[in-house]
């Protein structure tokens, strides 16, 4: 009975350190899958996040969208309705309509040079006394800048000639020069719709003399500043 008892007792102790061995072997194990694990963790976050450090340092040279989606044109060409008033020309004062056309030079964003020409002979309201047409030749720069999203606006001086017809005025060429402005609602990125609207200093007198020149006469011995106004299309190249 005791040989026994001291027998199942060497079982049990060994048994008890099989299991033992089993556990550390097993323990060492989990570590070990544990650390690997983690090197691999540890692997791949620099391999996502280096990418993405080269990308922001790369980004700030790329253009934004905004400026992707706005090319830049250096022309634009302006056609459409034109009025102008008509008190250069005794027994004239009713206004004339027609056309006014302008090719502008773009040498920034926000400055250009511009060639505006007009021509109007057709009566506006009551019909004037004989023909009178008036031809309208200028030049000069032009700055503009945002006003709102698509709304543009622009400042223009103008020097040139103006020429009339059709009312004997002598000269019929006289010296022309003023300052206007317009704005341009962006249509799409070529197109635009234009208003705009100026004064054009002009004087025609009978050779250059105004005592010649009386009330009922066909000549103009004054000086006048003549509204003009234009409303069109804007196709930019």
């Amino acid at each position: 009975m005791k040989v026994a008892h001291q027998s199942n007792n060497g079982c049990s102790k060994g048994q008890v350190s099989q299991s033992g061995r089993i556990d550390r072997t097993r323990h060492r194990g989990e570590s070990q899958l544990k650390r690997k694990l983690l090197l691999s963790i540890l692997a791949v976050v620099p391999a996502v996040f280096m990418p993405l450090a080269a990308t922001s340092q790369i980004a700030p040279d790329r253009p934004t969208r905004a400026e992707q989606a706005e090319p830049a044109y250096k022309y634009e060409v302006f056609a459409g309705y034109g009025y102008t008033s008509l008190n250069q020309v005794n027994q004239s004062r009713n206004g004339l309509q027609g056309v006014n056309v302008s090719l502008t030079r773009d040498w920034s964003k926000h400055f250009g040079v511009t060639a505006d020409g007009g021509y109007y002979a057709y009566a506006y309201g009551e019909t004037n006394p004989g023909s009178p047409k008036v031809d309208v030749l200028l030049f000069g720069p032009v700055l503009r800048g945002n006003i709102f999203k698509n709304l543009d606006g622009f400042f223009h001086v103008l020097l040139g000639g103006e020429h009339t017809a059709g009312e004997n005025a002598n000269p019929k060429l006289s010296f022309a020069g003023g300052f206007g402005v317009g704005a341009d609602y962006k249509l799409s990125r070529r197109f635009a719709v234009r208003a705009s609207g100026d004064d054009i200093i002009s004087s025609f007198s009978a050779n250059g003399s105004k005592a010649v020149c009386s009330v009922d006469s066909e000549c103009s011995p004054h000086e006048h500043a003549n509204s003009r106004a234009a409303f069109g299309l804007v196709y930019k190249f």
